[in-house]
């Protein structure tokens, strides 16, 4: 019973960072999108959820060729850690999609 559990317990905490994250996505925004883009809530509200996942699509190839022009933003659209805050950003732009029904409390 003992093993079980800690066989589960283990599973869990290697399965918490495949699943992404709104806030982790926010931050990546505010730290790497909002010089250009100002607001994230408005961003996020220009597309709905369905094109917003197309535009992410293959860890972010679209949105990363629509910032080639930016030297600032080519650079860490380019970079590996795009690729792997890709994921977040999708989450927090879904999560204030046109369609979404949400609002953030504050930006």
């Amino acid at each position: 019973m003992k093993k079980v559990l800690l066989i589960k317990i283990i599973l869990l905490f290697i399965s918490i960072p495949l699943f992404s994250s709104v806030y982790k996505g926010q931050r990546a925004y505010m730290k790497h999108c909002k010089m250009c883009h100002k607001s994230g809530s408005k961003v996020s509200s220009l597309m709905n959820m369905e094109e917003w996942e197309v535009l992410f699509e293959k860890r972010g190839e679209k949105i990363a060729k629509l910032h080639k022009k930016k030297k600032q933003a080519d650079e860490y659209f380019s970079g590996d850690r795009f690729k792997k805050e890709s994921r977040h950003l999708l989450d927090f732009f879904k999560k204030y999609a046109k369609d979404s029904g949400n609002v953030p409390a504050c930006n």
